[in-house]
Order: structure tokens, then sequence, then C-alpha cells
């Protein structure tokens, strides 16, 4: 009789990995339809002949994750005031803007993600500020994705760790450009510690199918560096840094897309 119950046991097994796994799918599907009932409509962007119009702008953390918290200071609200700042500059510069989040409210990263899929012909800018175990570090660094998710509907099954095969997918040069013109410019402007330009899958980057990166401004652990953070000139520099390097990538885009002239003999 106990022969029998342990056989049933070890029969069922496989049906409740199967239910598990199916389960953990209906999951990350519902997580991913979910978010375009819950967001904003996508932005018009206006007409031109530009490579792109259309900034999307993703303050990190927010609501209930405030981020990194020293001495009273939230990377969310310093993420969320750079933002709103590099916003006005950008729309000084005839750019059309969109945020994840205007206000103190929490956007899971899969939301914000979807954000930026459902417009066209942008770029995504996400903003942190960094924290570490050595209270000496120090600098401002700039994160591309090396391998970004596909519009393939079917997508939703790359959550899922074991099945995210990203060498099949293309490197993605346009990040890596958009990262280092901005890195570039966060170095010029702030004159912080330059710890250049990294490939690494953050899911709010890999995920997104428009050029992205992902900017830490600096370290709260820090003390010298949180200090600057604390001023509204320090981050209107860093917003200053994101709007420059925002139009030296289309610069670089438009002279892509700009045919060269030779001259012929006896043309």
């Amino acid at each position: 009789m106990f022969g029998r119950a342990d056989r049933d046991r070890r029969s069922r097994r496989p049906i409740l990995a199967w239910l598990g796994f199916v389960l953990m799918v209906l999951s990350f599907v519902w997580l991913q339809f979910l978010p375009p009932i819950l967001r904003r409509q996508a932005v018009n962007s206006p007409a031109t002949d530009e490579p792109f119009a259309l900034v999307v702008l993703d303050p990190g953390h927010g609501g209930q994750d405030s981020g990194t918290m020293k001495a009273g200071i939230l990377e969310k609200e310093l993420a969320l005031d750079v933002a709103h700042r590099a916003e006005r500059l950008l729309q000084e510069r005839g750019f059309a803007t969109l945020l994840t989040r205007n206000d103190d409210t929490y956007v899971s990263l899969a939301g914000r993600a979807a954000i930026a899929n459902e417009q066209s012909h942008c770029i995504f800018i996400s903003i942190h500020f960094d924290d570490a175990a050595r209270p000496a570090a120090t600098g401002v660094e700039t994160y591309y994705a090396a391998h970004q998710t596909s519009s393939n509907p079917m997508r939703v099954l790359s959550w899922l760790l074991f099945l995210h095969r990203t060498a099949f997918e293309p490197p993605n040069a346009e990040s890596q450009s958009l990262a280092s013109v901005i890195q570039e410019a966060l170095v010029t402007h702030t004159q912080a510690m330059d710890r250049g330009t990294t490939p690494q899958q953050f899911f709010v980057i890999a995920n997104v199918r428009h050029p992205a990166v992902l900017v830490e401004g600096g370290f709260l652990t820090n003390a010298e560096e949180m200090n600057k953070l604390a001023t509204g000139d320090y981050r209107e520099q860093i917003a200053e840094a994101i709007s420059d390097g925002v139009v030296r990538y289309r610069e670089m885009l438009r002279e892509q897309r700009t045919p060269l002239a030779i001259n012929l003999p006896g043309g």
C-alpha cells in the first residue's frame, strides 16, 4: 500500500511541475499585457524628417521603491528632478518628450519598457544614481544592453531567464553609440570621474526595442558626490549633459544618412 502511494506521488510530480511552469508563463503574459490598460496613450510625435523626435525619459524607482537612500536623500526624488529638468531642456530644443512617471508613483520595469515600446522612432534614457560598498567609489557611468529584445510578440518568453538567448540577437550598436555620447557629455558637464560605458543586460533597457541607455549620475554613498547631488545646480548640469548627448546622437544619425559627395574626374 505504501509503495503504491509513493508511486502516485512520483507520478504527480511532473504534472505539478508543468502546472507551475504554465502559471509562471501566464503571470509573465499578464504583466506584459496589463500595463497598456493602465498607462497613457502613445505620444503623437511631430511630423519630421529627423531620425527621431521623441525622447522617453525614465526616472528610476518611485512610489514604494525609493532606490538608494542616504542622509535623507532619496534616489527616486533625484531621478525625477533630473528627468523634469532634462525634459524642459529637450523641449526647448524641439524634442517631444515622454516620462514613464511624472510624479512619485511606482511603475514596474515591464511597464517602463512597454511605454517605450509602444512609441515609434524614439530613444529611451533611464536615470539612476549609484551606491557602493566602498564610500570612496565615485563617478558617472552609462549602461547599454549589448543585446536588446526584438519586437516579436513572443518576447514574453525571454523573461524566463533560462529561455532568454541574447546571443541570437544582434549587438545593438545604436544603444552603444547613444551611451557613448551621453557619457562624454556627463563627464564634460560635471567633471566627475569617467567610469565609461558598460554593456549590461538590465531589464529596463534590454527589453526596449529602441536605442536605450541607463545613466548612473553619481554615488550617493560618496559623501562629496552626495553633497553635489543635493544641489539644484549640479542636477541641472546632469540634465544639460543628457540633453547635449541626445542632440549629439541625433547629429551622428544625420551624418550617417547624408551621402558622401564624390567628385569624379571630368564631372
